[in-house]
Parts: C-alpha cells; structure tokens; sequence
C-alpha cells in the first residue's frame, strides 16, 4: 500500500465524516508515554503485586522480569506497524489487514473485553482504597464518586484529557521513585517493622530462600504478573491522535518498557527487603501495609491516595482506549454505527457511554462478589495473552506481505526479526498454559475461550457480512 493511500485513508478518519467531526491530533510524545504508564503502573503493582508476592515470594521478582521482557517484544512488533501505519484501533487494524477480517473483529472486541475487565479491576481497588479512609461504607458510593470523574474527564477534548493524564501518572510516578529511595532511606537507619528484626537485602533468602513457594508459586504468580502490564499497548491506539506518531511512538516504546520494568522489580526489591514476604497481607496494598507497620508518620494515608490516585489514572486511561478502539471497530464495520458519532470536542461519546456502563458493572461486581479483585485479574489475563497473541501474530503477516513486496523492515524494525515474535508468542503459550493448569484460573480461561465463541457465534450470524461490506473502504484494505 503506498504512503499516499495510507496518508489520506488516515486524514478521512481524522477529519470524520457525514456524523460530524472526528478524531483530533492533539496527543504530545510526552501524553502518550504518561498514558500508557497511567494504564500499566496501577492496579498491578498497588494492589495485584500483594497476590503475586504471597504466592511466589520474592521469586516473583523473576516473574516480572520474564513478563517485562514479553512485553519488550510485543511493544516492539506493535511499534514496528504503528510507525509504519499510524491508525486509530491499531492492532484491530492490522489483524484485519494480515490476518483478515475475522482476526479484526476477534482481536478488537477482545481488546474492548481486556479493557472492560480491568476497567471493573481498577473501580474494585479504588473501592478497597477508600474503604482504608471509611472501612464502612459499600463500595459503590466510592464507584459512582469515580465513575462522574471519569466521564467529566473523557468528554473534554483530547489534549486535556492527555495533559490531564500527565499529571495523574507523575503522581504515581514520582511516588515510586520517592518509596523506593525512602525504603533505602529507612533500611540504612534500621529501622524495623518490629523490634530486633532486621531489614536488608537478606530478608529476600532469609524466609524460605529466594523461592519459597517452589515452582508451584512462581507459576502462579505469573498469571497476575502478566495482567499487571495489561494496557500498555494503549501506545498503539494513541497513533490515531499522536501529533507526530513517526517520532512519538518509538520514543514511547522505547523507554516506557523499562520504566516500567524499573518500577516494578525495584519497587517489589525494597518492599520485601524492608518487610518479610509471609508478612504481606493479601487483601490489601503491600506499601500501605509495609509503612504502616515501619510507624513512618502519615505514611499510610498519603501511599493510600497514592494509590488511589493510580487506580483512577488506570481507569482513566482504558475508558479512553476502549472509547477509541469502539470508534475504530464501527470505522471498519465491526461495531454498530453509532460509535462513529464524535463531538464537536472530537470525543467519541457514543462509546463513553458505553464504557459508563462497564463501571457501573463493576459497581455491582462488587456488591454482590468476594474476592473481585483476584478473580477480574485473572480473566483479564486471558484477554491481555490474547491481545498479545494477535499483535504478534499481525507483526508475522505484515513481514510475509512485505517480503512478498520486496520492502525491506524499516528504521524501528522489530529487534531480533520474526525469530524474536516467534519465542515472544512461544512465551505467551506457556501462559495460557499456566493459567489451564492452574485450578484457579481455570474458570477464567473458560470464561475467556466463551468469550472467543460467543464472538465467532456473533461472526457468523450477521457480523462478517457487515464486515466486508466496509472491506474494500477500510483504511487497512487487503494488499
């Protein structure tokens, strides 16, 4: 496809069409790297990494390392066609073009299914949060409080949604780094979380060694590890509205992954080197718990709005990415028309009502349901594998057609070629592997391959032909 064809199927969406305006190109480089931080450093690491740590014990350090570097190469196939082919729906876009239509239609509405669910996982953390403050009060007073923030947000226009989401992330951000140079802080001072027990790097091996819970743990962990990096690949859907996506994307590629990665694995270090592994409660966060008991003052009210903060800076950045991607499906005929219907700001808002709809799901996920939180994660493990599974599976395609075209890989190429997608999908494999073998997370893999039936059900019965009929128009035809 020449760039000429790809330029003005872009600047057609971009512009919008007989419903009104469209999408609007107001995203910075630096928008886009906070919004997918916003999206994978929350839920993950405030409340799922406390799951994680009690099943693996601080092996789950190597968990998240394998997971982030995954993540690495899945970013990088997805950057590969996001600069080559900057779109709004992104990966959709392209299973449509390489894998075709069907592949579009199940890797979009999985990704809608990935994002509602960690949507309902972030709106249950943030209900815990609070519950710190009010251990009293239901949780869906706290969930309606949330639900008219997010909106507000998301009716406004795009930049100020992404400067707005800015700030959000640095919160967390900056909080990050201030706990894990105040742990350093508080471990070269001695102080203990009670009296005569140490604090150091030790406490790592000093509790049943560095695998505590054998394999058996580590696998475990792996489920919530994977969900914690879920909604990275928001930097695809960015594409749509990225100012200038040839040079923001690989920026935000290149250094999100290890940011993340950093934050993640040095946070989880110190964490446990201040306070044993078997000391962590399961049910709450691990640094409210931690600097709680170190007795640092008002420590545990101010990590508490810490991470308040991240959970609605998550749920804010999936309800913009499902509102995108729910505008990118009805774009090529995979979801109903009304989703085109932008307003005046470029605010997709047929689509923010939907994504209303999931939170007001959650709030009643978690009036009537225990234990929410672990089991929300491990369904989103299935759609984020899935999500996974297609970016690479899209990055193969588009390497055959442009072999086949005679195009060699251009300046942001995948690192490793197809050999990388290759062991990258082998990875992912062995996570769905896990989560079949798992007794717990068995129910939310068959909740997910449901999912994928009831969707080829859909297919089948009246959403293929609607599909083709936009085929030959879509911006992504079939080279």
């Amino acid at each position: 496809m020449s760039g000429s064809r790809t330029a003005a199927s872009e600047a057609a969406r971009t512009t919008g069409d007989a419903h009104g305006p469209g999408l609007q190109r107001e995203l910075s480089t630096r928008h886009i790297i906070f919004i997918a931080l916003g999206s994978a450093i929350g839920t993950g690491l405030f409340l799922g990494s406390s799951a994680a740590i009690t099943a693996a014990g601080p092996g789950v350090l190597l968990a998240y390392l394998a997971a982030g570097a995954a993540v690495f190469f899945v970013m990088r196939a997805l950057g590969e066609m996001a600069v080559r082919e900057p779109v709004s729906g992104s990966f959709s876009a392209y299973a449509f073009r390489y894998l075709g239509p069907f592949a579009g239609f199940l890797t979009g509405w999985s990704f809608v299914f990935e994002l509602a669910i960690v949507i309902i996982a972030d709106i249950t953390a943030a209900a815990l949060y609070m519950q710190f403050w009010y251990p009293g009060t239901p949780a869906w007073v706290w969930i309606a409080a949330v639900i008219c923030f997010i909106a507000g947000i998301n009716i406004a226009r795009v930049g100020r949604y992404g400067e707005l989401e800015f700030w959000l992330s640095i919160v967390k951000v900056v909080a990050v780094l201030a706990m894990i140079g105040g742990g350093i802080a508080l471990m070269l001072m001695g102080v203990s979380y009670e009296p005569g027990a140490p604090t150091g790097p030790q406490n790592l091996v000093a509790h049943g060694g560095l695998f505590p819970t054998g394999a058996a743990g580590m696998l475990a962990a792996l489920s919530i590890v994977v969900f914690s990096f879920g909604g990275i690949e928001t930097i695809g859907i960015t594409a749509g509205e990225a100012k200038d996506p040839s040079g923001a994307i690989p920026k935000a590629i290149n250094s999100v992954p290890v940011r993340i990665l950093l934050f993640y694995v040095g946070t989880l270090a110190v964490t446990m080197s201040l306070v044993p592994w078997d000391r962590i409660e399961l049910d709450s966060s691990p640094f409210v718990q931690i600097f709680g008991q170190l007795g640092v003052p008002f420590a545990a009210h101010l990590l508490n709005f810490v991470v308040l903060t991240a959970a609605v800076s998550a749920v804010n950045g999936c309800t913009y990415s499902m509102g995108r991607l729910l505008y990118s499906l009805a774009q090529d005929g995979q979801a109903p028309r009304v989703f085109t219907r932008v307003s005046s700001r470029g605010v997709p808002w047929a689509s923010l009502l939907v994504v209303v709809g999931v939170m007001v799901v959650g709030a009643v996920v978690n009036t009537v349901a225990e234990d929410a939180f672990v089991t929300v994660a491990q369904i989103a493990t299935f759609s984020v594998v899935w999500t996974w599974t297609m970016i690479l599976l899209s990055h193969l395609g588009m390497r055959r057609a442009m072999t086949a075209a005679g195009e060699r890989p251009g300046a942001f190429a995948m690192p490793g070629g197809t050999a990388a997608t290759w062991a990258t999908l082998a990875f992912v494999a062995f996570v769905v592997g896990v989560l079949a073998w798992l007794p717990e997370s068995r129910q939310a893999l068959a909740i997910g391959l449901v999912w994928v039936a009831l969707l080829t059900l859909v297919w089948v019965v009246g959403a293929r032909r609607h599909s083709l009929r936009h085929a030959r128009t879509g911006r992504l035809p079939q080279p």
